[in-house]
């Protein structure tokens, strides 16, 4: 039977139509479906143009193709020219469509237009539209209006919507009258001046994502409990706004326990935890591990260098900690050394590697000091090489070259000396004999060091 079929259709394929028409019409059934239909079916010109065009993979031009249909490039082709031309990649209009195919079916008059006009009234253009747009494609088809008129009218600045917008640009989308008005109310009721909530809000917007009644109140009523007047808790949140985000009554309680319990008194823990919130919101695990090493090193929990210890040791990471150790000790300090300076001024571990490689530069190769006069005054390390360090080096290097200063003072006492003491004793001072001292102590002048080993 089979022969026979193949043998008929080789007689069909050799034969002549017979009518003018037979042919074509024989040609649309072997013709590929694809090849037949898709000049005809929206959705195989749809997935053509997603792939040919805006360079999405054939799985996502399907997946795109359920959410929009078009029969011709002239209304896509015009979204994508504008998109173009507020200088979006190939990549990033892929990134958009993929997330939002919607778009390319949106009116270029009546609303792509006029949202990039809304966004660049906020500020946003060029680079920042860019990534406004590549982050949340929402932002080019909502109703932006309601909710930048709702933070304007309480007080945030342009430049404020434009931050928290840059962040978070979902705030835009809730409803703000359930959702953020509430939230921006509460707060205000808590006694922050409308700057004060526009500062917190726009720094840290996530805040509005979280629950009112389940979540941000009861944050607030720990912090109370901890600091005991509303005036401590809003300062405790104007120098950490994100100190909301976390759950206090796990964290913050536990920590503040476990301090006391190893002799803490309450006002340190209360100052440090006013000055640095931070340090008090780690797991309760990790403040056990810092405390025993605290204690290993011999800290009393008496003084604030013990809460400052634990604060240094909070900041990084046991790799971090060793790396500055190191970079100390390339300096020729000893590890025993380290920790002396480390017990004295504890912040000394926080100063970034690099600036501690530049410090003990100075203070060694320009100052001509020993390591150990740096270990028994840590607190060097934490003044500003450009701004402290060098201008006032300069300063009394034109004193000692000018005769007004003898070469072995002790330059300690006048690095660590408080600014205005500084500027009354020597610039002011010398300043009619010495006009160059002003340059000098402005950083002006070139400091070349000093010939000998100063005393400490």
């Amino acid at each position: 039977m089979l022969p026979l079929v193949c043998k008929r259709l080789s007689l069909l394929k050799s034969r002549p139509p017979p009518f003018g028409h037979g042919f074509s019409l024989f040609q649309s059934f072997i013709r590929p479906m694809s090849e037949s239909s898709s000049s005809n079916d929206p959705q195989n010109f749809t997935v053509s143009y997603l792939q040919n065009s805006c360079g999405l993979s054939h799985n996502s031009a399907i997946a795109a193709s359920k959410k929009l249909l078009f029969e011709n490039s002239e209304q896509p082709d015009s979204v994508l020219e504008l998109l173009r031309s507020q200088g979006l990649t190939k990549s990033q209009i892929e990134k958009i469509i993929v997330t939002r195919p919607q778009l390319l079916e949106a009116n270029l008059e009546d609303t792509l237009r006029p949202k990039m006009e809304f966004l660049k009234s906020l500020g946003f253009s060029g680079a920042s539209m860019v990534k406004l747009v590549t982050k949340d494609p929402r932002m080019l088809d909502c109703d932006l209006v309601e909710s930048v008129q709702l933070f304007r009218a309480r007080g945030f600045s342009d430049e404020q919507i434009k931050g928290l917008t840059m962040k978070l640009p979902s705030l835009h989308f809730y409803n703000v009258n359930k959702i953020v008005k509430p939230k921006l109310e509460f707060f205000k009721s808590m006694g922050f001046t409308a700057e004060d909530v526009a500062r917190i809000v726009s720094s840290e917007p996530y805040i509005l994502e979280r629950s009112l009644e389940n979540h941000i109140i009861p944050c607030i009523e720990v912090l109370k409990r901890v600091l005991g007047t509303d005036e401590n808790v809003r300062k405790v949140i104007k120098a950490c706004y994100w100190i909301l985000e976390y759950n206090l009554e796990k964290m913050l309680e536990p920590n503040i326990a476990m301090l006391k319990s190893h002799g803490v008194p309450e006002n340190i823990i209360m100052n440090m935890f006013l000055a640095h919130p931070r340090t008090f919101l780690l797991r309760p695990q990790q403040i056990t591990e810092i405390l025993a090493e605290v204690e290993k090193l011999g800290f009393n929990p008496n003084t604030s260098l013990f809460v400052l210890a634990i604060r240094s040791m909070a900041v990084m990471s046991k790799t971090l900690w060793e790396q500055k150790v190191e970079a100390y000790k390339s300096f020729g300090l000893t590890e025993d050394q380290v920790y002396t300076a480390f017990k004295l001024q504890p912040m000394c571990m926080i100063t970034s590697e690099k600036k501690i490689k530049k410090v003990m530069h100075f203070l060694i190769n320009k100052l001509n000091m020993d390591a150990s006069m740096i270990c028994r005054n840590p607190n060097l390390l934490m003044l500003s090489l450009e701004k402290r360090l060098i201008p006032r080096s300069s300063v009394l290097q034109l004193l000692i070259s000018s005769g007004f200063l003898k070469e072995d003072i002790n330059i300690i006492y006048y690095l660590r000396m408080p600014e205005q003491q500084f500027v009354e004793k020597l610039v002011r001072k010398y300043k009619p004999l010495l006009p160059n001292i002003v340059n000098a102590h402005e950083g002006r002048i070139e400091f070349l060091g000093f010939p000998v080993i100063l005393k400490s």
